[in-house]
């Protein structure tokens, strides 16, 4: 309602952290302008949301007409959503994907064209022609110079969502002709008791691990991860064992030492840990830890420049079993030298 209360505009930007619901608010929002229903709240301006001039009028779609369907079903003409390969497949929407590469992570030029092809078209329906960019960041600097020109002049009826998580990566030229709404994090509970309902066992570990986003946490929980496997995971890294990531997509396991890398950095700085409870980390000495800070900053590197890299057709279980030998290397430092006042290195008694 607080979006459809900004009034006039063909464009709109929905900021919120990922995980926290953009991609399923723009397309309800997709859905309310499209519905053909009377709408929830719509009264007897119900076919105004959806025209080209807009309107303030505040509705929810009925989920019923054949334009809803439509929408739940990805199928409907006047709606199109443009998001990475690799998000596609997660989100279940339909995709076609060349089987010799892997799936892009981020939004093709050729994507974009597609939808600027179909953008230039009659609406099929008569209510209003809708454009769904998820996440606008995902666009490379080709794809994003692409859609500013329609950005700029769309046709008349045709509006276009695009979400951001950090408004700071897209152009300029973007951000200036865009309706910028926030949208607000759930609180802990909030999270907790959705997760909780969802039937999402040991939501507190799962919340904390996906750096409180309740939709990455149920994504996670839909995928087989579970809090004792996520709570093993320091010790593991700490004694070198791949073997707890065995069953991990490659993305997922690289999120994960991301994260763990964190924890450990910042425990190292006595700061307390994020993602990993402190009960999960080995015993290490203080003066042990400190030294180890230069390492995990070398560690982090790494693991920054292969999720750059995270299209390259990697060896994944070679890969993780790299990463988890520097990060066993980060966890137990070698002891470290003393200086003298002449300037010598000594090693401690």
């Amino acid at each position: 309602r607080r979006v459809q209360a900004l009034g006039r505009g063909h464009a709109w930007l929905l900021q919120a952290a990922p995980g926290m619901g953009a991609l399923p608010l723009a397309m309800t929002l997709a859905q309310a302008w499209l519905c053909e229903g009377a709408g929830d709240g719509a009264g007897d301006g119900a076919g105004e949301v959806g025209g080209a001039e807009g309107s303030a009028v505040a509705r929810r779609p009925c989920g019923q007409c054949p334009a809803c369907r439509l929408v739940q079903a990805f199928s409907h003409p006047d709606l199109f959503v443009v998001l990475p390969e690799e998000l596609s497949l997660e989100e279940g929407f339909p995709v076609d994907i060349d089987e010799r590469r892997k799936p892009s992570r981020q939004i093709r030029v050729e994507d974009v064209r597609r939808a600027l092809d179909w953008v230039v078209t009659t609406s099929a329906r008569g209510r209003a022609k809708v454009l769904v960019v998820h996440p606008a960041p995902a666009l490379n600097a080709v794809s994003a110079s692409a859609l500013l020109k329609t950005l700029e002049e769309p046709p008349p009826g045709v509006r276009i969502l695009l979400t951001a998580a950090d408004p700071a990566r897209l152009l300029p030229t973007i951000l200036s002709r865009c309706q910028r709404f926030v949208l607000p994090p759930p609180g802990r509970e909030q999270s907790l008791a959705w997760l909780a309902g969802q039937g999402v066992p040991d939501a507190p570990t799962l919340l904390a691990a996906a750096g409180d986003q309740p939709l990455q946490a149920l994504r996670w929980h839909r995928k087989g991860l579970d809090a004792q496997a996520w709570l093993a995971l320091p010790q593991a890294v700490f004694r070198g064992d791949p073997g707890a990531l065995d069953r991990w997509p490659a993305a997922l396991a690289l999120e994960a030492l991301l994260k763990l890398c964190h924890d450990a950095t910042v425990i190292a700085a006595g700061g307390a840990p994020r993602y990993f409870p402190a009960s999960a980390w080995p015993a290490r000495d203080r003066d042990q830890a400190a030294g180890s800070l230069q390492q995990l900053a070398s560690w982090q590197r790494e693991l920054l420049r292969v999720a750059r890299h995270a299209e390259h057709p990697w060896n994944e279980a070679l890969l993780v079993e790299s990463l988890v030998a520097q990060g066993q290397r980060a966890l137990n430092p070698p002891a470290r030298r003393r200086t003298t006042a002449r300037g010598f290195d000594t090693l401690p008694a």
